[in-house]
């Protein structure tokens, strides 16, 4: 079995029930992305300055993390959309910690189209393997056991590669 490692970023918890449920049902380890300054998820400014964020290209400062991602074989990494793009968290261990070489999955959670964010996290993760990618439809608010199922499917597909 290979080394997996499971690297996500979430605000208000879908990706993270996300990111359990890939571990779970592959046995992966997870690192989760902890910006030293966060949103606050309870605001209801919280899209306004997130997108904001994106849109210049913001890259927080992230707590000092307890794994090496370059000791692991599989990398699934994945996280919220905004403002039609990954994350800020995501840019930022991109760009510290580009994974070179992989085998990578990306994933995303979102409310809406999610095309062109992945498109943007896929072409953050050139220069690997990139064994596939899934999206999940507000998986905290809609049909969550049908979207934690299929996260363990397609986790378990991506790891058969």
């Amino acid at each position: 079995m290979p080394k997996t490692l499971v690297v996500y970023y979430s605000l208000e918890g879908s990706s993270k029930l996300v990111a359990e449920a890939i571990a779970g049902a592959t046995g992966a380890e997870m690192l989760r992305l902890e910006p030293i300054k966060d949103i606050d998820a309870s605001k209801s400014t919280k899209y306004l300055w997130g997108g904001k964020d994106v849109l210049m290209r913001k890259k927080p400062e992230l707590k000092a993390f307890d794994k090496n991602p370059e000791d692991y074989d599989v990398l699934f990494i994945g996280g919220p959309v905004w403002a039609w793009s990954f994350c800020p968290a995501l840019r930022t261990f991109l760009t510290l910690h580009k994974p070179a070489g992989k085998k990578v999955a990306a994933f995303l959670s979102c409310g809406g189209d999610p095309k062109k964010a992945m498109d943007r996290l896929r072409e953050q993760l050139e220069g690997n393997e990139i064994l596939g990618d899934a999206t999940f439809i507000e998986p905290v608010h809609k049909e969550t056991e049908k979207q934690v199922e299929k996260a363990k499917a397609w986790a378990k597909e991506m790891l058969a590669k």
